[in-house]
């Protein structure tokens, strides 16, 4: 089923791996047939990471980044539409050399093609490549194949893992194998004989059950892996150590056994088990509701760089979902920010409840109240600011108001041109851009330098006509491109935390290297706590 943890688990196959001294990378292929993730709606999808390369890209590839510790690029994301893409490409500029074009073998051709030219350019002796979606899907099927023929040519070289649910009724209590046994059956169709199961479950598989997924899916015992629920996904690559899973994987891939380290992830793993002390952070946001549920993955990024923040702080972090919109039809219930110590405006797009929003900021500005604004939160805290202290009445981004009198927020000239053209896919401003920080601002003090690299995701950005008469009402203009023509991180005088950033932080925070923006932002809330 899909949200069982493959990308986690790929993540911590590939940190296993990793310990043991060889170089990983880890590969995503989506079956969509978007060409990447950025038009995808965040409550269907989950968030959009970005790449350093620019590259929109499935929130699983952040996962790999925050296990690996490495930078993963364009080549290592590809979608049906992606592959799609370049074939009929390559068709058209004669590369096929006049053959007829087909779905196969010529599409599995070219996945294979990318999975190598991914596994070269990274240099890797390991590569993961994780196929999304469920088995027995349509959509898959042309991945799958391209796997049994890598396989099929390269027999000691592709070990396939199959991660599996299984479910315990509660009105039983017993754990069944028998989805796992069908999943199983829906890979040997396509050709493929897993060579490893890790079953997921709310609890440890036990003897009799792994005996009988041995016997039934055709997999020894000793390769039938428990992956029961934990409190933090960091423990996942311990948990799959205690299996001896890396040792299994090097003697399937007829690879040299190495040494192993992970004392450094087990310090932490041991530190985030001790803490006690919490603090609460409120995300003000819009992506959280799917019908009755909450979808936390359209925000994932935010939410592990705020725990990694809070472990270095020696503090777990509460994390409270606070939607926007309620504020809108009901603006007295902003004084609920009271019971926070502090509060993150993530990035997004659109109208629907911005002024929610904008209501918090408020509040967080005039209660001094530790902000953290991200993209979108920080063109609305800008907003936020002409309004209430600037006094520009209707002051608003063109994106929601374009006849507004204070265009504060406007779009970027190379944007509008685009958006005249209707392209709106990969196409916003993306990727890794040097930023220049004011010195003894806030943001500076906390990344301890004064040039910096972030991810950015927009097409809007601050209106230059207004910086002076911001900045004398006590606007910071804390960071800028190293031109001085855009506004990357602006900052609010006497508060105690109060940023916003264009660009987005979360994408580059990692579990063992916290991102100073969120470390600074959870210290803020400690401080506030006491």
């Amino acid at each position: 089923m899909s949200g069982v943890g493959k990308g986690v688990t790929s993540a911590s196959i590939g940190k296993i791996l990793q310990s043991r001294g060889y170089k990983v990378t880890a590969i995503k292929i989506d079956p969509y047939v978007n060409v990447d993730a950025g038009t995808m709606n965040p409550t269907e999808h989950g968030e959009v990471f970005v790449t350093e390369d620019g590259d929109e890209t499935d929130q699983d590839v952040g996962n790999y980044e925050r296990f690996l510790n490495v930078d993963i690029l364009r080549d290592n994301y590809m979608t049906t539409g992606r592959v799609y893409q370049s074939v009929i490409c390559r068709e058209r500029n004669l590369e096929y050399g006049g053959k007829c074009v087909e779905v196969v073998p010529h599409i599995p051709e070219e996945v294979i093609r990318r999975i190598k030219k991914a596994a070269s350019k990274a240099k890797a002796d390991i590569t993961i490549i994780e196929v999304g979606g469920t088995v027995g899907e349509y959509q898959n099927i042309l991945f799958l194949e391209a796997a049994r023929l890598m396989h099929f040519e390269h027999p000691d070289d592709v070990a396939f893992v199959l991660v599996s649910y299984l479910p315990v009724p509660s009105t039983l209590g017993e754990m069944k194998t028998k989805p796992t046994q069908y999943a199983v059956q829906q890979v040997n169709a396509a050709g493929i004989q897993p060579d490893f199961i890790i079953c997921r479950s709310i609890k440890q598989i036990d003897e009799p059950r792994r005996k009988k997924l041995s016997t039934f899916c055709n997999v020894v015992k000793e390769n039938v892996i428990s992956n029961p629920d934990v409190g933090s996904i960091y423990e996942i690559p311990l948990i799959l150590e205690k299996e001896r899973l890396s040792d299994k994987i090097i003697k399937k891939l007829k690879l040299k056994a190495k040494s192993k380290d992970l004392r450094q992830w087990q310090r932490m793993v041991a530190a985030i088990k001790k803490v006690k002390k919490t603090v609460k952070i409120g995300i003000v946001g819009k992506y959280f509701a799917t019908g009755d549920f909450i979808l936390p993955d359209a925000y994932i990024s935010v939410i592990e760089a705020l725990k990694h923040a809070a472990w270095i702080n020696r503090v777990k972090v509460e994390i409270d979902w606070i939607n926007s919109d309620a504020y809108e039809k009901d603006a007295s219930l902003v004084k609920e920010l009271k019971n926070y110590d502090g509060i993150v405006v993530p990035g997004g797009f659109g109208k629907r409840g911005i002024e929610g929003k904008i209501l918090a900021i408020k509040y967080a500005r005039e209660n001094k109240l530790p902000f953290l604004g991200l993209c979108y939160g920080m063109q609305l805290a800008t907003i936020e600011f002409a309004r209430h202290v600037c006094r520009m009445e209707g002051a608003n981004t063109t994106e929601i108001d374009p006849k507004t009198k204070y265009p504060v927020i406007h779009i970027m000239p190379d944007q509008a041109e685009k958006l005249a053209k209707k392209q709106y896919g990969n196409t916003m401003r993306l990727g890794a851009y040097p930023c220049v920080l004011t010195k003894n601002s806030i943001s500076a003090k906390a990344y301890g330098t004064t040039r910096i690299s972030e991810r950015h995701r927009h097409r809007y950005e601050f209106n230059n006509d207004y910086r002076e008469r911001l900045t004398k009402k006590g606007f910071v203009l804390a960071g800028l491109s190293p031109d001085k023509k855009l506004v990357e991180i602006v900052e609010v005088s006497n508060h105690p935390f109060f940023v916003g950033t264009q660009f987005h932080p979360e994408l580059k925070s990692r579990p063992l290297n916290p991102h100073p923006l969120f470390k600074a932002l959870v210290t803020a809330a400690v401080k506030n706590k006491k």
